[in-house]
């Protein structure tokens, strides 16, 4: 290692890694590398399959480049996004002990409030600078569900919502009606990525359509205040939230104008993903990563807030049922043949937070 690079561990899909990073000056992404795909035909009721053929190869482009890209005409409108937004700042700009009447400790499934200093995602690097409201999938809230009594029992156990959160935050009427709107945005964007990416594998477009009628699915609102004297490229600096990968299928993201989610390009420089409005931003998971074979790739980001500002960013964890399993898929097999045994998405989530928590600073 010289002075103008150094080097970065943590802990990724197969395992710890280490990446050498260079110290060049942080920028913006280019198209090439994190590129705007127009969703429209995914979610119109008059599109074509060849017209949604064409959104499918332009996620397979991305996903087997950098593993990131924007959609726009998502269909989610930005009336929502906005007050979800609006309801997301309410909450945080509170008293820490109001606050704390939702505070995680209270939930048995890692739901609710995570104040400030108490989350560190990746240990070689700084606490997170964070604070943050976590939910996870709630079937009375999806429209795709009829009935939530009628759910299969296997399914059901690993249903995780918890009603704590809603009474801790009763006083502020706004926040549970516009987050449940931005969560139904984000399955129906989800449902309609999940078909394209079957097609981007040349798969049936309803291939996986079985696996995510009960999905694991959960949000985390978070709050990012101003990292003072914020050195871009140290690693000795402080992060918004540590360098690491997502663990399921796909993520997506909304983030406010402010900015500040960096994503580690192939050559180890990082890139800003800046904030372009009308847009989410969508990044590869761990598991599809594995189940492609390695072909779409999950990269390596974070966030440093250098703003001066106070920032908010509403990710959308999205993945298959958890009492679902997957193998590599026959696509992706060549002659190498595939990498990795089938394993049940439970198992793998598990595996994948014990892995994160058995890395040591080095």
């Amino acid at each position: 290692m010289d002075k103008d690079t150094y080097e970065l561990r943590l802990m990724a899909g197969n395992g710890p890694i280490t990446r050498t990073i260079l110290r060049t000056p942080l920028r913006d992404a280019t198209p090439a590398e994190i590129p705007i795909i127009d969703i429209g035909p995914l979610t119109s009721s008059s599109s074509s399959l060849v017209d949604r053929q064409d959104v499918a190869r332009q996620i397979k482009d991305a996903a087997m480049n950098n593993g990131f890209f924007y959609i726009k005409n998502h269909a989610v409108p930005s009336s929502v996004t906005d007050e979800a937004y609006s309801a997301c700042l309410e909450f945080f700009r509170q008293p820490l002990e109001t606050k704390l009447k939702a505070d995680q400790a209270l939930s048995t499934y890692f739901n609710g409030y995570k104040g400030p200093n108490k989350q560190r995602i990746n240990p070689n690097e700084s606490i997170d600078v964070r604070e943050t409201l976590s939910w996870t999938y709630d079937p009375r809230f999806d429209p795709t569900v009829e009935d939530p009594s009628k759910i299969p029992a296997q399914a059901a156990e690993n249903i995780h919502s918890e009603e704590f959160i809603w009474a801790a935050t009763s006083h502020l009427p706004q926040l549970k009606d516009s987050l449940i709107e931005y969560f139904k945005g984000c399955l129906t964007v989800a449902r309609a990525l999940t078909r394209s990416f079957a097609l981007s594998l040349d798969l049936p477009e309803d291939f996986f359509d079985e696996k995510v009628k009960i999905p694991d699915a959960s949000f985390a609102f978070n709050y990012y205040p101003p990292i003072p004297d914020a050195k871009p490229n140290d690693e000795e600096m402080q992060v918004s939230i540590g360098s690491h990968t997502d663990f399921q299928l796909f993520t997506i993201l909304w983030q406010d104008e402010v900015g500040g989610l960096q994503v580690l390009n192939r050559e180890g420089q990082w890139i800003n993903a800046k904030p372009i409005p009308g847009t989410f931003v969508v990044n590869i998971g761990d598991y599809l990563q594995r189940i492609t074979n390695d072909k779409y790739v999950s990269t390596v980001h974070r966030a440093q807030n250098m703003s001066g500002c106070e920032r908010i960013s509403m990710p959308f964890f999205w993945g298959f049922g958890l009492h679902e399993s997957c193998h590599v898929l026959q696509s992706c097999v060549g002659p190498e043949g595939s990498k990795y045994e089938e394993i049940n998405c439970k198992a793998w989530v598990q595996k994948r937070v014990q892995d994160m928590l058995k890395v040591s600073k080095s």
